[in-house]
């Protein structure tokens, strides 16, 4: 796959936003694609955020495999982050936030009481790289179309609150934060969830890309939807490609299966799957597997 590159500029752009709201706000919510917890984090998330009280959203967690992603939040638990699976789409876990943002507000909340503070609604912002789910979040929690108020030239000027209920107020501001692209590995694993624009992919790329992982770790899933034989199941990515492109009727054009397999494979047709895998993480820092 070609190197996928990045304007530094974007990066410092939004983190000087990022940094400038953070004194508004009273918790952070950092969302994370659950089919791809690290890979879809800010790299300087914890330099940025510092001790500002922080809860991880696991999105579109009905797509990622369910053991994995247990073992991911039990790793955030451990660093100090709770965390949430959520499906912003469809609504799953979403009722969950307020409970667990009051948490994490517990002891400050207290010390309000005791000056005689009247209590507020919890100021959030919700800080995520593209296509992650930040804006159908927003709509979930608000229940009404915001999601393109942000792109709108003056909109954010002042500080704009969206109430979420009586309990929540949400900053409306950019709140995105990009990716660093130098581990070429990350970069595959965001194109192939669609992270990226595919207009800056070679779509063939990213198709072999995702065959190669569901061979390596989730090959019945492969073989069903596709229908290949255990012949098939040995063959190299680029040989099972040009037989699912024969298999579904595209005859000898790789680069319309291609998209079909890349899309099929984000949408969950392939199943549930993790891209970033837990105990690959336990290898490259302890050099024990889990």
């Amino acid at each position: 796959m070609s190197t996928i590159q990045w304007f530094p500029g974007h990066m410092a752009k939004a983190r000087r936003e990022v940094t400038e709201k953070l004194k508004f706000v009273d918790v952070i919510f950092e969302l994370v694609d659950a089919r791809l917890p690290l890979s879809s984090r800010n790299p300087m998330m914890d330099e940025i955020v510092g001790d500002k009280p922080r809860l991880i959203l696991l999105n579109k967690a009905d797509l990622a495999d369910p053991a994995q992603t247990k073992r991911w939040q039990d790793y955030f638990e451990e660093e100090g982050h709770p965390s949430l699976m959520i499906n912003s789409k469809e609504g799953q876990g979403v009722k969950q936030i307020v409970a667990a943002s009051k948490k994490l507000l517990i002891d400050k909340r207290q010390k309000e009481a005791e000056k005689g503070i009247k209590e507020r609604a919890i100021r959030v912002m919700i800080i995520g790289i593209p296509n992650v789910g930040k804006s159908t979040l927003m709509n979930r929690l608000v229940k009404k179309n915001i999601a393109k108020t942000g792109n709108k030239p003056g909109v954010t000027k002042g500080q704009q609150w969206l109430k979420a209920g009586n309990e929540l107020e949400l900053l409306d501001t950019p709140g995105i934060l990009w990716p660093r692209f130098e581990d070429e590995e990350i970069g595959k694993r965001l194109a192939l969830t669609g992270a990226i624009k595919d207009s800056l992919l070679y779509m063939d790329d990213v198709a072999l890309y995702g065959l190669s992982f569901f061979n390596r770790f989730y090959p019945k899933q492969l073989q069903e939807r596709y229908q290949l034989t255990e012949a098939e199941m040995d063959l190299p990515v680029v040989d099972q490609l040009l037989r699912i492109t024969e298999k579904r009727g595209f005859r000898d054009d790789y680069e319309q299966a291609s998209e079909m397999i890349v899309r099929e494979i984000r949408s969950g047709k392939l199943g549930r799957y993790t891209l970033d895998r837990y105990e690959e993480l336990n290898v490259t820092d302890d050099g024990n597997d889990d």
